[in-house]
């Protein structure tokens, strides 16, 4: 069982920077692979970027690249989000996932991590406004 907590949203101006935290509590959080989703206001939840255990190993959605970092400190149970160069359009609800990814668990590709019905854990979300 894995308990996810989102912080760091706010209202930021085109242009300006946020870091989203996502913070991890239960057992072997080093066995998960992190995703970020986000739902704009009428739209469908989409796929941000991923973080497999191994922290080097990411994935990002086109849009974000470039702007959006993600990396994972096991440590402190915790997976952040870089977010620079925001833009009106970045603005939803942010919202983290877990999903297995322990040394057991067969590695069938990117697909599975970019899907948000194959993650197990989410957290509540947390608001990221973007003004013009």
């Amino acid at each position: 069982q894995v308990q996810l907590v989102e912080s760091g949203g706010g209202l930021v101006q085109a242009g300006g920077s946020l870091t989203l935290s996502c913070a991890a509590s239960g057992r072997a959080f080093s066995d998960y692979a992190i995703g970020w989703f986000r739902q704009a206001p009428g739209k469908e939840r989409e796929f941000v970027v991923a973080v497999r255990r191994a922290a080097y190993s990411t994935y990002y959605e086109d849009s974000v690249k470039g702007r959006f970092t993600i990396s994972r400190d096991n440590a402190k149970n915790t997976v952040y989000l870089q977010m620079k160069y925001l833009k009106p359009e970045d603005t939803a609800v942010y919202s983290c996932a877990a999903q297995s990814d322990g040394p057991l668990v067969r590695w069938t590709g990117w697909s599975k991590l970019l899907s948000q019905d194959e993650y197990d854990y989410w957290g509540q979300g947390t608001q990221v406004t973007v003004s013009s």
